[in-house]
């Protein structure tokens, strides 16, 4: 059975606002093009740009600790290179995230957006270099979400969850519900590309976040150890081959483990 990719998301700014495409260049080795690139640390985290390493999630601005941050809509354009950031009752930030001057304006507008109880210590956004990016696990280098998965867990919940909740990279419709859950090490189609499964995708408070009103509304990781008994939602893919993924293409359902005769 085959699904199809019904939409695709990357996230500049790691915590902050995704942004919709119509298609992205996927290849083996290398992160999702412009897709946490950025990350903003809370006081100081031990990164290095000059040598990226994984840290995690809870040194940076996150929706998992700071709900706030979802108020805050940001958009880059591609063209410019310019980043720009809205809130209620704030002014317009643009700057260049790849220029020093407009990652300190950038710090400097969110220090003065966000509680003061939130900040723990200096703002400062910190940029991925080559390869790296901010994902939530260190391996982690395209993540997937069955949309089947996210209106069960909806139903359970009798709520309707927005699969923003969960920010992935690429969102596929078709597949059954969970499915995904026992595919690990194995190869699936996107397009004509190739990736293999590398693991479900452990969940955290940052869903239990309404991505439009900013609130911690819903309690989802307990509700999916409630109604599945695992925390999953969401596939980690790493690619085998390059190639375009488009809305549209085919995502097909990995084949069955032949078994040991």
């Amino acid at each position: 059975m085959s699904g199809h990719v019904a939409a695709i998301f990357r996230h500049p700014v790691k915590g902050f606002t995704p942004e919709s495409l119509t298609h992205v260049d996927l290849a083996p080795g290398e992160g999702f093009p412009h897709d946490r690139t950025y990350a903003v640390e809370n006081g100081p985290s031990g990164f290095d740009p000059e040598a990226p390493a994984w840290v995690t999630k809870q040194k940076f601005t996150v929706l998992a600790a700071i709900p706030k941050v979802a108020a805050a809509r940001t958009r880059v354009d591609d063209a410019t290179g310019v980043l720009t950031a809205e809130a209620p009752g704030r002014p317009t930030f643009a700057g260049r995230l790849a220029e020093p001057a407009g990652r300190e304006a950038f710090a400097a507008w969110l220090t003065d957006f966000l509680d003061p109880e939130d900040v723990r210590g200096p703002l400062r956004v910190v940029d991925a270099r080559g390869q790296f990016r901010f994902t939530d696990h260190p391996l982690g280098q395209v993540s997937i979400i069955n949309l089947a998965s996210v209106r069960d867990l909806s139903a359970k919940m009798g709520v309707e969850l927005d699969p923003l909740r969960f920010r992935g990279n690429l969102y596929v419709e078709g597949w059954p519900a969970w499915a995904e859950n026992g595919w690990e090490g194995r190869e699936l189609m996107l397009g004509w590309a190739r990736a293999s499964v590398f693991k479900p995708i452990v969940r955290c408070a940052a869903t239990e976040v309404d991505p439009t009103t900013a609130e911690r509304d819903l309690e989802v990781v307990k509700a999916l150890f409630d109604n599945y008994g695992h925390m999953h939602c969401g596939i980690y893919i790493r690619m085998n081959t390059a190639g375009r993924v488009g809305l549209g293409d085919a995502v097909t359902e990995p084949q069955p483990q032949a078994q040991p005769s």
